[in-house]
């Protein structure tokens, strides 16, 4: 199954960027399904069931390792032409700790893990095919500031992609395990 380790925002804070992002929706961009709205900490890919009781038991480790902390989606920016997507502040270190110990869990537990990279907090709003100016979107969403919200979980996500070839399906996610954060 093909899964990734991300942080998901609750639903107080999913409903005040829907407000945000309402004032700029177009049919220019392809936005991303609000239900789909997380941070990915560690992309996985395709993994093998076998190893799915050892990766689930490394997991609660390293989310019992790290405390609870303190997160609000912040600002946006873009990725060339091709992504929107909202950042974060606040606990920015904790939750750059936390994808590191989901991706090691994943390594230790066999997952090849070969897109790693610096982590940087955002979660994606809207996918372009490349020419479209990003910079009205950018400026109207660039004083956004959500409610500080306590991240206190770390969940495993199943990304299930679309294969009814309909224009502008989406992926559904499905959570698949979730450890809570904390104690030691």
């Amino acid at each position: 199954m093909r899964l990734f380790a991300a942080v998901i925002p609750p639903q107080g804070a999913v409903d005040e960027l829907r407000r945000a992002v309402r004032a700029v929706r177009d049919d220019r961009l392809r936005w991303t399904a609000e239900a789909g709205w997380h941070f990915t900490l560690a992309f996985m890919g395709e993994v093998r069931d076998p190893v799915l009781p050892d990766l689930h038991a490394r997991l609660a480790r390293a989310a019992h390792r790290t405390d609870p902390f303190a997160l609000r989606l912040h600002g946006c920016g873009h990725y060339g032409d091709r992504a929107l997507w909202v950042g974060a502040a606040g606990g920015i270190d904790q939750m750059r700790m936390l994808a590191e110990r989901a991706d090691a869990a994943a390594r230790r537990a066999g997952v090849p893990m070969e897109q790693h990279r610096r982590y940087s907090a955002h979660l994606t709003l809207a996918r372009s095919h490349g020419g479209t100016d990003l910079h009205p979107y950018l400026e109207a969403l660039a004083g956004f500031e959500g409610t500080p919200w306590q991240v206190g979980e770390l969940s495993l996500v199943r990304s299930n992609l679309p294969t009814g070839g309909a224009p502008g399906e989406q992926p559904r996610y499905e959570v698949v395990g979730a450890w809570p954060l904390g104690g030691g």
